[in-house]
């Protein structure tokens, strides 16, 4: 298996940091700029990632063991379509990755373990938003709705840790922009459409 997969940008972070509505952006500068662009996002809304969010919602109760296998299947059955769209010529923009499996279960999985069933390649350009646990927490309330399996305090610091370790082994080809998720959405915007222009 190749260790990069060309033309796909994957925005990662803390849930509430910003990097959806981030993501959403680039998408939409891409395309304005004549690029074909294509946004997508793990969990899927795949059958298997529908599991998944079913899990999160506390709908479907499972061990995390079994949530981590679950991440990774989904991963498995969305990448058989942003292979191909990269291949169309199409840059592909995902909301979270297999990093996001290592940060978060992380927190109470074996890495080696996580490792193993996560091996795929690396994104072109992974870009990290980072934004402190607190200040997540903060948007999550004030979103309103049920707080989904993740969301507490002390595990989105332990997440936000992992993040830091994960990115700090990132091989020499990938290319990494880490954002500050307090600065304005304009300003972080502009930081990173300078990062994907280079």
């Amino acid at each position: 298996m190749e260790n990069i997969i060309p033309s796909l940008i994957v925005f990662e972070g803390l849930d509430g940091s910003g990097k959806s509505t981030q993501a959403g952006l680039l998408a939409k500068d891409l395309s304005a700029s004549g690029r074909r662009t294509v946004l997508t996002a793990e969990p899927t809304d795949r059958p298997i990632g529908r599991l998944v969010r079913q899990v999160l919602r506390g709908e479907v109760r499972t061990s995390p063991r079994a949530l981590a296998l679950l991440y990774a299947a989904d991963r498995s059955d969305h990448l058989m379509s942003v292979r191909s769209w990269c291949e169309s010529g199409n840059t592909v923009i995902a909301d979270r990755y297999f990093y996001s499996s290592l940060a978060y279960q992380g927190v109470s999985e074996d890495m080696d373990f996580l490792r193993l069933i996560n091996a795929y390649p690396h994104a072109e350009k992974v870009i990290f938003v980072d934004t402190p646990a607190e200040e997540c927490m903060r948007r999550i309330d004030a979103r309103g709705g049920e707080k989904e399996l993740f969301d507490r305090i002390e595990y989105l610091e332990k997440v936000r840790n992992n993040f830091k370790l994960v990115f700090s082994g990132l091989p020499d080809y990938v290319s990494f922009l880490e954002v500050d998720g307090l600065l304005p959405v304009e300003e972080q915007r502009r930081i990173i459409s300078a990062f994907i222009s280079r």
